[in-house]
């Protein structure tokens, strides 16, 4: 960034400040109360922290750990061998961290690794509380942030240490936390304000909101129409100091001569967008909502932003009027209108809708001023934590009076599958969808899965493994298998049990990998002083040299002649041999058949004569003169 851009960003966040002289920064709250052991018991205020999911509307009971290594939680406890997994039956964990060495978030976001349900941090030194945010334009710890769901809070010092001393002295602590006053809820309808930003080409926190827009559209959108809520958007501009608003910076980056500005999009006065762009297409977003609302549709700007925001991107060099245009038609809004609302931007004299804009980033009552993108107010208290669809419809429907709820806020647009944010901390196959985590309504549970028939053991959290028949159709039964050339080997069994043991050929643990023996190096094939080995993957060839021919089941060789010679003789004693037991099988039955005809012809030649013992004496018929 060159020193004139930096100097003119030090100015515009001068002149900001300088207009909030008398601004103030409020804290949002919750109560979390000690409920054992009775030395401390009582209610403590604690500050919500700007990131995961608080429990807006709700509270949550569980036991305060302090663990005796990484107590300041800037290293994954999984290095300590660590862990707060809620155990069966057990209430869920709250990890007390300390303050200081790293970010926040990188606490909130170990402590959510090694199980727990929530965290406290531990302030370190005796003040006011303060709200814990996320970095501001920090690629690597956004990648994290976006996955925290626990909620978390800034304890005081003093209260921290009653904790540590009761936990110390083998107590144990027993807090609830509660969200349930975190926002007002004094009637039937809530107000809300998201203050957002038209740059896209502001990082992580631009991906963040426009991610959020999008997501968030169809539920405002039933919200707004059935006249549960009223929302309005709002879009911060700095001024440019007096002294400089002739300045070629000023005049890239303000409109009105100075009173109106942003920063560069790119951060680079020399190309690209500039400052004064961006505030434009903020005015023009304004100017919709308010036509919108004039004709009783002022849910149109989600779909004005939306819809803006994938056809007019900067990328594609489309953030411009004409391309605005084209949106505004396609919803059926006065352009003429929305321009007459917008000004003049070159005059100067102030924009009536961005003078009334930065009038509202002045905190009022309750509600702290407006000092960083983006920001959520509900009922009029800012919103901490994930910027995300459930969490915010969760924060939005717990300002209703209670009993007086939308259908929305029962139905599954409010309710949050735990499993989608970071697999519920459940074991989760590295190559398939299988997965151990069930949504349940009082929340997930870590179980492992039957798919297909097979059924997976282990204990749901770190370890699942399919077990019994047909275990190697589901991810190869988690062993390891390879394919080459067409050929696949596997390290799975189906009788083997849950176990993964290489294939003859191979060595290695039969998980992550085998590795072809080498047969012929290990000498324990072609062992024959005329073989020569070649190892091939998973097996090895055996060859002889000059006219010897390899017999494999024996490891020799011997003469091809010899064997061709061999062979032919035993051919022909086979056909002799063959030939010698039919004559004599012929033999055995013809006399066998002859001997058989000749006992016949005697035995009929002698029953003429007199009757054999076999057979039956014929009676003598004679007549004696009866009639």
């Amino acid at each position: 960034m060159g020193k004139s851009l930096l100097g003119f960003l030090l100015l515009l966040i001068c002149g900001f400040f300088i207009s909030l002289s008398t601004s103030r920064f409020v804290v949002e709250k919750n109560s979390l109360t000690v409920t054992s052991p009775d030395s401390i018991k009582g209610t403590q205020d604690s500050a919500i922290g700007n990131f995961g999911i608080p429990q807006y509307g709700g509270s949550m009971a569980g036991t305060v750990v302090y663990p005796k290594e990484n107590q300041k939680g800037c290293k994954s406890f999984d290095d300590f061998g660590i862990s707060f997994k809620t155990k069966s039956g057990g209430l869920p964990t709250f990890v007390m961290v300390e303050r200081g060495d790293c970010l926040f978030a990188l606490k909130v976001w170990n402590a959510q690794n090694a199980g727990a349900s929530a965290a406290l941090v531990a302030d370190n030194v005796e003040e006011p509380l303060i709200t814990m945010d996320s970095p501001q334009e920090d690629s690597a710890s956004a990648k994290y942030i976006e996955k925290i769901t626990i909620p978390s809070a800034l304890i005081g010092k003093e209260f921290a240490e009653k904790l540590k001393k009761a936990i110390s002295g083998g107590e144990m602590v027993n807090v609830n936390l509660d969200w349930r006053e975190a926002v007002p809820h004094p009637d039937d309808r809530v107000e809300y304000e998201l203050w957002t930003n038209s740059n896209d080409e502001c990082g992580t926190k631009c991906d963040m909101l426009m991610e959020f827009v999008k997501d968030f559209k169809g539920a405002a959108q039933i919200l707004e129409k059935g006249g549960y809520t009223q929302f309005t958007p709002h879009y911060i501009t700095w001024y440019c100091p007096q002294a400089f608003t002739v300045s070629k910076q000023c005049k890239s980056q303000c409109i009105n001569h100075g009173r109106y500005c942003a920063p560069d999009p790119e951060q680079d006065f020399s190309s690209g967008y500039d400052g004064k762009d961006v505030v434009v297409e903020n005015l023009r977003q304004l100017c919709v909502f308010r036509v919108a609302k004039e004709i009783n549709k002022a849910w149109v700007w989600w779909d004005y932003v939306t819809d803006f925001q994938i056809r007019c991107p900067m990328k594609q060099k489309k953030y411009n009027k004409e391309c605005a245009d084209t949106v505004i038609k396609s919803l059926g809004l006065d352009i003429k209108k929305i321009e007459k609302c917008m000004g003049d931007s070159d005059a100067d004299s102030d924009n009536p809708v961005l003078k009334e804009e930065q009038n509202a980033q002045v905190g009022k009552g309750t509600r702290g001023d407006v000092t960083i993108l983006p920001t959520l107010v509900v009922n009029n208290r800012q919103y901490r934590g994930k910027l995300a669809k459930g969490a915010v419809l969760k924060a939005i429907c717990s300002g209703f009076e209670e009993t007086t709820e939308p259908a929305v806020c029962l139905s599954d647009d409010i309710e949050t599958n735990e499993c989608l944010d970071n697999n519920g901390g459940c074991w989760k196959d590295k190559v398939s969808d299988v997965t151990a985590c069930k949504d349940t309504f009082r929340g997930r549970v870590c179980e492992c899965p039957l798919v297909d028939g097979v059924q997976f053991k282990g204990d749901g959290y770190s370890t699942c493994e399919a077990s019994g028949p047909g275990r190697c159709k589901i991810n190869n039964g988690g062993c390891w298998n390879e394919t080459r050339a067409g050929q696949t080997y596997s390290a799975c069994a189906e009788t083997g049990g849950s176990n993964c043991k290489c294939p003859p050929g191979f060595k290695g643990d039969g998980v992550k990998s085998c590795e072809d023996v080498d047969e012929c190096k290990d000498k324990k094939a072609c062992q024959c002083p005329e073989c020569s080995c070649k190892n091939t993957w998973g097996s090895y060839d055996c060859s002889c040299s000059g006219d010897l021919l390899y017999i494999k089941d024996h490891d020799t060789c011997i003469s091809k002649k010899a064997s061709e010679g061999k062979s032919a003789w035993t051919a022909v004693w086979v056909i002799l041999v063959g030939l010698a037991m039919a004559a004599g099988g012929a033999y055995l039955i013809y006399k066998y058949r002859i001997r058989r005809y000749m006992d016949s012809e005697i035995r009929a030649i002698m029953a003429q004569y007199m009757p054999l013992d076999s057979q039956v004496e014929v009676p003598n018929h004679v007549n004696d003169g009866r009639a």
